[in-house]
């Protein structure tokens, strides 16, 4: 643990060539070193392979490089990892194109403009969650990511496709995630151009994603009067010198947003309903709160600042399973706290750690939506992380937190979820998102909701 001044100690436990490699290459055991080097001071050190990594674990610090010194970082590995979607997109430029690129892609996730989407949100996802079928069980990753992904698709996109065409998109979602985050663990250049299985692999899932989404731009330009959508923006969007974008340009931020926003709020819905499976005085609660509101009507975005319970237990499930990995790289010499960062240090933090750091939340581990009423001590803002912050927070968070609201309250006012017998608990696990490892649920119908037979679903 020996350190000259100002130079970040390293972890203990490195191995020759393979650095901390073991430590992050199972994906539950990667979820605990990361809490774990938490204990080894503000700033550390580890490595990836041949690459040393610096792992920012103070809150306030990580804070200061997302915000203040925003502008010294670039998105770092993750960066790199994600080109594999493509190399223009919103996610992945940086400096003065990505705050161009940023401004132009705003409006349609203003809060306003989110709450506008309510209708779609529930017109899309009500027919999935009431095709439901108690004899079926649930893997409850993939019917929240079909619905999601829908749901997306039709609020920004005006298009939803049929099950099996979706299917797809959402596995080649997948299989990108998988390789962009093992670029990042793994970072020897020159693995990707290797002609190997799982490099084919990772071209055919990038092109059918690229394909899929090719279809719905075409047919905007087809007919343009027709839609008034995400997509109609960027078609109608210039640049500061009057260029308009071009179709590779539109097809890399459509194919980037609808992976990024499907993939993750699925993931938060997923353990929100896990969570619930475990409580079922959570559940009541739940019930009680939706059952209320909605009297057996129609969702509808005026109900939603009528649901703060609801809204809690999405806030607790954002926290406790927060991402568990995001990267930046120093672009210059750069000084956090006593630590000075030489440019091109390569950067690592992760808020499912933060989250769960005993100092700053109290029973950390602990699932407690009233943790966030307002008459209860609030952890520091710089120690909420769910969507980053400064110039790089993400853009769709409100459509996110809006999104899991309206899926949340729907599958309560209609199902009962519990767990399906399974071999082995449920684990966190670490890959791009923070994921169940194995997720299966039963849905049972309420029998004591209001009656919805008048209800009919648009």
């Amino acid at each position: 643990m020996d350190s000259a001044p100002g130079i970040p100690p390293v972890v203990p436990g490195r191995l020759p060539l393979l650095g901390h490699g073991l430590s992050m290459a199972g994906s539950s055991s990667r979820l605990k070193f990361m809490q774990d080097i938490r204990a080894y001071g503000p700033i550390v050190r580890i490595r990836l392979g041949p690459k040393s990594v610096a792992v920012v674990n103070d809150p306030t610090l990580i804070h200061e490089m997302l915000t203040r010194q925003a502008d010294a970082f670039s998105k770092g590995l993750l960066l790199e990892g994600l080109k594999l979607f493509t190399r223009d997109a919103l996610p992945v430029t940086e400096g003065r194109v990505h705050l161009e690129r940023r401004r132009q892609m705003q409006p349609p996730f203003h809060r306003q403009m989110v709450s506008s989407y309510v209708e779609k949100m529930v017109s899309t996802s009500a027919p999935a969650i009431d095709s439901w079928d108690p004899a079926t069980t649930l893997d409850m990753k993939t019917e929240m990511q079909l619905i999601t992904q829908n749901v997306v698709m039709s609020a920004l996109f005006s298009y939803v496709p049929a099950r099996e065409p979706a299917r797809v998109i959402l596995e080649s979602v997948d299989t990108v995630f998988r390789a962009a985050l093992l670029r990042v663990l793994l970072p020897i250049r020159g693995l990707e151009t290797l002609p190997t299985r799982g490099n084919r692999k990772i071209a055919a899932a990038s092109s059918a994603l690229r394909s899929g989404v090719t279809e719905i731009i075409e047919d905007h330009q087809r007919r343009p009067d027709s839609y008034q959508d995400l997509i109609s923006l960027l078609m109608n969007t210039q640049d500061d010198t009057g260029r308009a974008l071009d179709s590779n340009d539109i097809l890399s931020e459509v194919t980037a947003l609808l992976a990024a926003s499907s993939e993750t709020t699925a993931v938060v819905l997923s353990w929100l309903f896990y969570e619930l499976g475990r409580n079922r005085d959570l559940e009541r609660r739940l019930h009680e709160e939706v059952d209320s509101v909605l009297a057996g009507g129609e969702l509808t975005a005026d109900h939603l600042g009528q649901l703060p319970y609801t809204g809690r237990l999405v806030q607790e499930t954002l926290r406790l399973y927060a991402p568990w990995l995001l990267t930046r790289q120093a672009l210059r010499d750069v000084r956090l706290g006593k630590t000075v960062l030489p440019a091109g240090t390569d950067v690592i933090f992760s808020p499912y750690a933060v989250h769960r750091d005993p100092s700053l939340y109290a029973d950390p581990d602990r699932f407690d939506p009233d943790r966030w009423l307002p008459d209860r001590p609030q952890p520091p803002r710089e120690a909420f992380l769910p969507f980053g912050a400064g110039k790089r927070r993400c853009i769709g968070d409100a459509f996110a937190e809006t999104e899991a609201k309206v899926v949340t309250a729907l599958i309560a006012s209609r199902w009962r979820l519990k767990a399906a017998p399974m071999r082995g608990s449920v684990r966190a696990v670490g890959q791009m998102t923070t994921q169940p490892s194995r997720l299966r649920m039963i849905p049972e119908p309420r029998t004591d909701a209001p009656d919805r037979s008048a209800r009919s679903v648009r």
